[in-house]
């Protein structure tokens, strides 16, 4: 399971997937497809879209629901934490507080 997030993670357009997922959970590939273009520049295609998140949805870091025509997209962070805390669990100190 860890591989495939790194591997949904390697990809900048599908970072930014997540971002978009972060702002507002929930969304259609329309909507997904929308804020990429307009906010980040991606003029992407809706096919290649929904190939990045086939593999964000493989890796277990987004979550789909259908109600009606839509298709809607959930930001999934379980996996995410899982991989934090297998490293974090083992650390007697707990994260460090960065400072400027």
């Amino acid at each position: 399971m860890a591989d495939d997030v790194f591997k949904a993670l390697a990809d900048p357009t599908r970072r930014t997937i997540l971002d978009e997922l972060t702002q507002a959970s929930g969304q259609t590939l329309f909507e997904i497809c929308s804020r990429l273009s307009t906010r980040h520049g991606l003029g992407m295609s809706r096919q290649a879209v929904s190939q990045h998140l086939a593999v964000l949805e493989s890796a277990g870091l987004v979550e789909t629901r259908r109600e009606g025509r839509y298709k809607f997209h959930d930001l999934n962070t379980a996996p995410l934490r899982q991989i934090t805390e297998r490293w974090l669990a083992h650390d007697p100190y707990g994260p460090e507080e960065s400072t400027p």
